[in-house]
């Protein structure tokens, strides 16, 4: 886990990955890397074939976790990520919603 700058601001933000992003593990691997991070937040499917993604942390953290999601693991083809404002309370552990 990344340790935390206690300088640095807490941010959220949520991300709509498009492409062909289920079915190969993706929300998986989006934990790994959110915890890696150090980043609380959730990651669901979405009925039209889209990851959403929600992540709170330092803005370094969420910077780094937008990157990850513009490659995507392995057998993931990420066409776009759409940032969005996110307002609600997010868990403090990174969560896999079904």
């Amino acid at each position: 886990m990344q340790e935390q700058d206690p300088m640095q601001e807490t941010v959220k933000a949520g991300f709509r990955v498009l492409g062909l992003v289920q079915g190969i593990g993706f929300r998986w691997w989006a934990k790994r890397i959110a915890s890696r991070l150090a980043l609380g937040g959730t990651v669901r499917n979405c009925p039209d074939g889209s990851v959403e993604v929600k992540v709170e942390g330092t803005s370094d953290a969420v910077a780094e976790m937008e990157q990850a999601l513009r490659s995507g693991p392995p057998g993931a083809h990420v066409r776009d990520v759409r940032r969005f404002d996110v307002h609600e309370e997010l868990p403090t552990e990174f969560q896999i919603l079904i």
